[in-house]
This record gives structure tokens, sequence and C-alpha cells, in this order.
């Protein structure tokens, strides 16, 4: 076999078939299908070729699809919802926030007055270990600290948030209903985990750490368990709501209808009880979970 012969015979394997979709939306010989369409069903096609041909390997073709949609995607489909943020009052002291800062393991933190209908900014970890650290008197408040956030209606298009995150040079959007309420908190790491899935760093847990199952059968669970990691640990139904909700913490709040108290016992649908054991004004931290009681032999 010449050399030219063997230089052409990938192209008309997995990497033809590319080209020739490609060439097939140029000429017009498939105008039912987008850009977008044509790309998404090469890679689909392309399989496992890729990785015999030294090309794109699964993660990639992940990666690729992943961004064939990221143009579709809006600020609502990636905030954190209303229901999950941790966030602190205005008038709220250092050493309180130290500590839910600890607690949460985030960076920034939203500052609201009254309720989280009215967010007037957030509070950076940095800005409070510089006063910690210190030997200037410490504010009686954080209110000194409270930096200017992003507006966002839920609408927006995660291409435009994101470039306007850049420009403001800010990494944390407040996402705004209809109404004007808060919907949920955007921050760039929630646009780029779209496109590069899930994130995780050294301080994130395992879920295995979050939920524990007790010898009497009943599960204690933090509040910030994923939804979907309870549902593939506990019960599958746990993890079926229709609200926009991801952690267990946040089941808690739609089934309570408002910040649910310690003792509060709640009734899931599927039969699961969830008791608060541990909880403050503004969130519950812990819960435990009673697995639904079977029904007699009719």
């Amino acid at each position: 076999m010449s050399e030219d012969s063997r230089s052409t015979a990938p192209a008309e394997n997995g990497g033809g078939r590319i080209w020739k979709g490609l060439r097939s939306l140029i000429f017009g010989e498939n105008g039912d299908a987008s850009l977008r369409d044509e790309l998404e069903a090469a890679i689909d096609e392309h399989g496992e070729d890729a990785v015999e041909d030294g090309d794109l390997s699964a993660v990639e073709r992940q990666m690729l699809k992943r961004l064939l949609h990221f143009g579709e995607t809006t600020a609502d489909d990636v905030c954190v919802p209303r229901a999950d943020i941790i966030a602190v009052e205005e008038k709220e002291d250092i050493d309180t926030v130290v500590k839910i800062f600890a607690e949460a393991g985030h960076s920034r933190l939203p500052v609201y007055r009254e309720n989280l209908d009215t967010v007037i900014g957030m509070i950076h970890i940095r800005d409070i270990f510089a006063v910690l650290v210190s030997d200037e008197p410490r504010p009686a408040t954080i209110e000194s600290f409270i930096r200017e956030p992003l507006y966002v209606p839920e609408s927006m298009g995660v291409l435009d948030l994101l470039a306007e995150m850049q420009m403001t040079r800010t990494h944390m959007a407040i996402v705004l209903d209809e109404y004007s309420g808060t919907e949920g908190i955007v921050t760039i790491e929630d646009i780029v985990e779209e496109i590069v899935g899930e994130i995780e760093d050294e301080h994130d847990e395992e879920a295995t750490e979050l939920l524990k199952k007790t010898p009497a059968g009943f599960w204690e669970a933090e509040a910030r368990a994923e939804l979907d990691d309870v549902a593939e640990i506990i019960d599958e139904r746990l993890g079926e709501i229709e609200e926009d909700v991801d952690t267990l913490g946040g089941l808690a709040f739609v089934l309570a209808g408002r910040v649910p108290e310690t003792g509060d016992r709640l009734d899931h649908p599927s039969g699961w009880q969830l008791e608060v054991t541990d909880s403050d004004s503004k969130r519950v931290t812990r819960l435990r979970l009673h697995p639904p009681v079977d029904e007699p032999d009719k």
C-alpha cells in the first residue's frame, strides 16, 4: 500500500463520516438538519472509532456534545435554586459569618436584607480572613464588606451571562424571577460545569460521608446531601420531585412550604418521613430519614 493511500485511509473511516456530514450540510444535501444536529450526529456515529483512531476520547466527545447545547441553556437551568441557597443577613456579626463559611465550604455568600427576595450583595471569604489576621478592631457587622453582585433575569442565556460576568469581573450572579424575586444564584463554576461536568474539590465530601445508615434502619443525613446521591444510595423515589431543588435540605423546604424547624417530621409521597434534627431560622442542617412502614398483607 502506498503512503498516499495509507494517509487517506482514516478519512474513509470515523473522520470521513464527520467531514461527509459537514459537506452535506454546506452543500444543502440535508437541508432539514441544523449544524448542531449534524455535528451531534457525527459525534454519535463516530463512536468508539475515535479511541481506536487515536482521535476523540469518550470524555472529549461528551464535552463536545455538552458544548453544542450550551447556547440553549439559560440562567435558570444552571443556577442553585432558592431552596438550596446559603446566605447571611446584612447585620450578621463576623464570628457567625465565619462559622457559616466553614460549614458551607464556599468562598462567596449572598447577603440579604430581611429575606432572600432582597439580596443586596455578596461577601467574599478573603475579606473576612483579612479582618481575622489584622490587628485592627473588628467591625460589629459585615456591612462594610458587602460587594455588589450581578442581577440577571432567569431567561438570560448562559453565553450572555458568562460574557457579562467576565466583563464586570463578577463571579456570582443573582438570578431573578419574573416578579424580581430571587430565583437562585449562579457562579462561573456552575457555568463551566455545564461543559466539563461536575467539578469536585478537596472540600467536597463523599456522599457516603453525608448519608449514614443506622442499625435501627433509619438514615442520618446532612441537609447538603445531593438528591441524586440520596436517590442512588437510599431510595430512587426520594429523587423524584418536580420542583427545582438539588439537596435534601431543599426537599425538606419544599415539603414543609417554609423553613422547617427542629423536630418537624415531613411526609414524603413515597412513604419516607424526613425528621429535622438540626436547623436554625434560615436553613435545615441535619435530618433523619425514616423508611416507609410496610403495609400489612391484605
